[in-house]
């Protein structure tokens, strides 16, 4: 590979990562604050309780 191909594999791999960790912390502060996350499944608007969704 050379080297712009790794730096942009590497930069998307930091990325994904921030994603996740921002998640995680938004899933713990809804947790604690008996909130709920709104998603869409299917076009479906879904609600669901924080404390019902696992932050790993």
């Amino acid at each position: 590979m050379n080297k712009n191909k790794i730096d942009t594999v590497d930069l998307r791999n930091k990325i994904l990562k921030g994603l996740d960790l921002a998640v995680e912390k938004l899933i713990r502060r809804k947790q604690k604050e008996d909130g709920e996350l709104v998603f869409s499944r299917n076009g479906e608007v879904v609600i669901v309780k924080a404390k019902d969704l696992a932050a790993e």
